[in-house]
């Protein structure tokens, strides 16, 4: 009895880690059961009163959005804005209410409040919650049929929605910045042992298939933790002391990310893959990496290797303080050593690289625990784990946090104004079409416009959320015939099935639109089986309603004001070359001796703007997009920019050392190369900005060979400097490889001699 308790303790651990992984910070979860609680208590205290149904439905509907309508970070500003909503929702009532009867003034007023609603998103979060909320409640008031009689009522529903939102954010389901950032911790360590483990599975792995299988679970994995990690910079400020101490796990977080990164590449090559891996490794439509003609016999060194890995994973899930004794400690400075080539196997320089890769994953798990659990017991520490302290206290005290002026835009480049007119001239074309299709729920067409316009920043985007959305709310349409039928008149079972439906909403919202509407919808077909208006007709209706609205979105999006895709995505990709140049100069400046910089945060920006750029391009590159080859020159753009992004990452990370280390020295002979990259980089911007611009990319020469001396032609391999040598080249080559797809023109660069100068082995 105690072993099958044991194991389904055991299992239950390893589907919550999972399910922490997947959901980093529980932020999904907490979404949704924030906003379940708040409707369940809303409609607790409306039905002590034994109200209507409908009144009912307006409190369920209300609850919802005070919840979800809050998008402030720290919890007294939530209940500033909470104190706004409410006369911002009695407002928004009494004019529904009001102005029901009257269709052109009405009409007119609802464009115009969608106008302001949207127009106020330049005022920040608040702006955007207080204008979510007025045009929420004025759709709430159309839905359930406001009246002048009943808004004594509908005032008492609110009232109450928005208290019971406030005890359920405030009180049951309490998430702040300090927390949320904690969760995300732990799911970054998840996160972190799930790649360990995925590239023990790759180092164990002889079976061809099995592989191919690991290979690509730790593409996901990689790709996994490092949405982890953005999400953590994006909450850092919020949910620490002060700047300084965000910088700090800033640092630590994105040392830890780029180390697993470069470990799972060090991986790869030890298992004889082919050397351009490291260029190719992210590509779409590359061909399957090759694995060895013959499966590789396991020997000792691939044992020792499988076993320090494991020690690597004991680390990272044993980095709570409570966690003492030797063994770590042992385990800790074995795999550190390797930092300074001690005890390195007798193997290829493919295999000893891969130890070193663990190595510097040990030192950045250290450093890590040090900056979430604070100075440690250092009893047992060997002269390399002394040595990592130090540097680490060398860094701490050398960060500096620099605040960049915003850029302010004015007018109609202002996208906020631009989206303003956009939706209203959207909304009044869905307005008049959907009064054609029904006189009655007209308003499903305007709520459809306004939903597409939400987040997006371009044409295709919009385009896409409205096929997502419509296809979305077909398949929610015939899930809300079945609920419908199977509920009946049964009052609560129906409510019970609405709160399942909007956590559903809730909590893949982030993750797929089609479901949140799919979820949206059927709730709506229980509504309106409560309203007791539910009929095959009103549903066929909403899918109608829900194209038209649509289509008035694009419509809108094509003809006022228009932001092409292809305009969009160009200003997203000169930020992203922009950012890559300056991470990858700044990098080489302090391996040349020159100042210290904050090169992680550089990094971090870099990382933003390429994150902008993937969401900016996925109409580009959805399925149903008929333009095939722009389709694939976009993906093999962001691909081939996650590659440079990797090892420009990499150089930050190595120059970071440069002023606290004992072992890394600057040497000026790199600022040539880096002039080089910088220079192409500038060249590839000036394309994209100017059409007619003839100057070329300089390609050719290998890095190394551009450094002068005969001693930098060879360095020792396995050395810091080979390291930096081999990702300069790599950035170089992946620099080059842009200007295909953007229409560069390239110009080779010989030696003196008129021969190319022979390139590094490819690496990491």
């Amino acid at each position: 009895m105690a072993e099958a308790l044991q194991r389904v303790r055991q299992a239950w651990d390893e589907v919550w880690d999972r399910f922490v992984a997947s959901d980093p910070g529980l932020i999904r979860l907490m979404a949704g059961l924030r906003t379940v609680a708040s409707i369940v208590l809303t409609l607790a205290v409306l039905a002590a009163f034994q109200i209507p149904v409908s009144l009912l439905v307006a409190g369920a509907m209300a609850a919802m959005v005070a919840t979800f309508a809050i998008s402030e970070p720290l919890p007294r500003d939530q209940a500033v804005t909470l104190a706004w909503g409410l006369p911002t929702a009695f407002a928004a009532m009494s004019l529904g209410a009001l102005l029901n009867r009257y269709v052109i003034i009405g009409d007119l007023f609802f464009v115009a409040l969608i106008f302001a609603a949207v127009y106020v998103r330049r005022f920040g979060d608040r702006g955007t919650s207080l204008g979510l909320i007025g045009f929420q409640v004025y759709f709430v008031s159309l839905f359930v049929h406001a009246r002048v009689a009943t808004l004594p009522q509908l005032y008492g529903t609110l009232f109450a929605a928005f208290c019971c939102a406030a005890v359920a954010r405030f009180v049951l389901v309490r998430a702040t910045p300090e927390s949320t950032l904690q969760r995300l911790r732990r799911a970054f360590r998840a996160r972190l042992a799930q790649v360990v483990e995925a590239q023990m599975a790759l180092v164990g792995e002889t079976s061809p298939d099995k592989l191919d299988k690991a290979i690509d679970d730790l593409r996901r994995q990689t790709a996994r933790l490092h949405e982890c990690a953005l999400m953590i910079q994006g909450r850092l400020e919020d949910g620490t002391r002060d700047a300084t101490s965000a910088a700090l796990l800033q640092r630590r977080v994105a040392d830890a990310e780029i180390a697993a990164e470069r470990l799972g590449v060090l991986l790869l090559k030890a298992r004889h893959f082919d050397s351009a891996d490291t260029l190719t490794l992210h590509l779409p439509d590359a061909p399957a990496l090759d694995a060895p003609a013959k499966a590789p016999v396991e020997d000792e060194t691939t044992r020792r290797l499988r076993r320090d890995l494991a020690g690597l994973h004991l680390l990272i899930t044993r980095i709570a303080p409570n966690d003492r004794g030797t063994g770590l400690a042992v385990i800790r400075n074995r795999l550190l050593d390797y930092r300074e080539d001690e005890n390195l196997p007798r193997a290829s320089l493919a295999v000893q690289d891969a130890f070193r890769g663990v190595g510097e994953a040990a030192r950045a798990v250290l450093g890590l625990r040090l900056a979430l659990d604070g100075p440690q017991d250092e009893t047992d520490d060997s002269p390399e784990t002394t040595r990592s302290r130090e540097e680490f206290d060398a860094e701490d005290v050398a960060i500096v946090r620099e605040e960049e002026p915003e850029e302010t835009l004015a007018g109609l480049q202002r996208p906020t104004t631009r989206a303003a007119f956009q939706v209203g001239v959207g909304s009044a074309l869905a307005i008049a079409g959907g009064e054609l299709l029904s006189s009655q729920r007209w308003y499903w067409a305007v709520l459809t416009c306004w939903v597409v316009f939400l987040n997006t920043s371009s044409t295709g985007e919009i385009l896409v959320k409205g096929y997502r959305r419509l296809l979305g709310t077909v398949i929610g349409v015939i899930a809300g015939v079945v609920l419908a039928g199977l509920v009946g008149h049964h009052t609560w079972t129906a409510f019970a099935l609405v709160l399942l439906c909007v956590f559903g909403a809730f909590f893949t919202a982030p993750l797929s639109y089609v479901l949140m509407s799919f979820f949206l919808t059927a709730m709506l077909g229980l509504l309106y089986t409560l309203l007791s208006t539910y009929s095959i007709a009103v549903l066929e209706l909403r899918i109608e309603e829900t194209a038209l609205g649509a289509a008035c979105g694009i419509i809108a999006a094509l003809f006022v004001l228009p932001v092409r895709t292809h305009h969009h995505t160009d200003r997203q990709l000169r930020e992203v070359l922009d950012k890559l140049g300056e991470v990858s100069s700044a990098a080489v400046e302090q391996l040349s001796g020159g100042p210290a910089a904050d090169l992680l945060d550089l990094a971090r920006e870099l990382d933003s703007a390429l994150d902008n750029l993937r969401r900016s391009t996925r109409p580009l590159t959805h399925p149903i997009t008929p333009l095939r080859v722009r389709r694939r020159t976009a993906r093999y753009l962001v691909a081939l920019l996650e590659t440079c992004a990797y090892h420009a990452r990499s150089l930050a990370a190595t120059a970071e050392l440069v002023p606290s280390s004992t072992r890394i020295a600057a040497d000026p002979r790199l600022e040539r190369a880096g002039r080089r990259i910088r220079r192409n980089i500038d060249v590839l911007i000036e394309h994209l900005e100017d059409e007619n611009a003839t100057s070329e990319v300089e390609s050719g020469a290998s890095v190394a060979s551009m450094l002068e001396g005969p001693e930098a032609v060879g360095p020792k391999p396995g050395s810091v400097t080979f390291r930096v040598l081999r990702h300069l080249q790599r950035l170089h080559e992946g620099v080059v490889g842009l200007a295909r797809p953007l229409g560069v023109p390239v110009a080779e660069t010989r030696d003196r001699g008129g021969k190319a100068v022979q390139t590094l082995p490819s690496g990491s």
